[in-house]
């Protein structure tokens, strides 16, 4: 089983790239965000690996951080969801957002992968809701630095009509739900008195932190 690769990138192409170890080319398999991270042909390389074994093939995932590599095993982990889909919906809906996605029951985020349909959807949201409250990941609306102030993991959830009603009305001005969520998920964890914020000042708060 191989867990690991190190070596010189070979080529890249639309969705594997070949790693010369050693003079051993490893075609691996990669989602784009993995592949638009790696450097000019010729850079040294190194991998996290996800080993497939079938009677007919052996194919090797790879992965720049643990946390697409556990999102992939996640995903996998689901009836339905191959490793081609999971790596489609990694490519749409990277880790930082796919947390958020999922806590917030976003199911047009993940259906945006290719071969992935409203059912599998439905099926990935309710089957990795729990698991994905206990991964530690961060997340940021959209178009959010990194100096944004960090916001909790998908953990904390949207506890009263207040906040659901926030996330309706950006969601009702053209904005995602899974950045709806996060946006006032970042309100909440930056003010200490958030609980007892209007919901005009919530939505205005939360509009800021999509504006960034």
């Amino acid at each position: 089983m191989i867990g690991k690769l190190s070596g010189i990138l070979d080529s890249v192409n639309d969705n594997h790239l070949i790693l010369d170890v050693q003079g051993v080319g490893y075609v691996v398999f990669a989602s784009n965000k993995t592949l638009s991270q790696c450097h000019e042909v010729g850079a040294p390389l190194s991998l996290l690996i996800d080993t497939h074994v079938r009677e007919d093939h052996i194919h090797l995932y790879g992965f720049m951080d643990a946390a697409e590599q556990e999102w992939f095993r996640l995903l996998t982990s689901i009836q339905g969801v191959g490793a081609k889909a999971a790596l489609a919906i990694l490519t749409v809906c990277p880790p930082e957002q796919l947390g958020f996605a999922i806590a917030a029951g976003d199911k047009p985020a993940v259906q945006r992968a290719d071969g992935v349909g409203p059912k599998i959807a439905a099926r990935i949201i309710t089957e990795l809701k729990d698991k994905a409250a206990k991964m530690d990941l961060s997340a940021k609306p959209k178009g959010a630095p990194a100096s944004t102030a960090p916001i909790p993991n998908t953990n904390s959830q949207i506890p009263n009509t207040a906040d659901q009603d926030a996330v309706s009305a950006l969601i009702n001005l053209g904005y995602q739900r899974s950045d709806a969520y996060a946006a006032v998920m970042n309100v909440k964890q930056a003010n200490d008195n958030a609980e007892k914020l209007e919901l005009s000042d919530m939505i205005r708060l939360a509009l800021k932190e999509l504006s960034v």
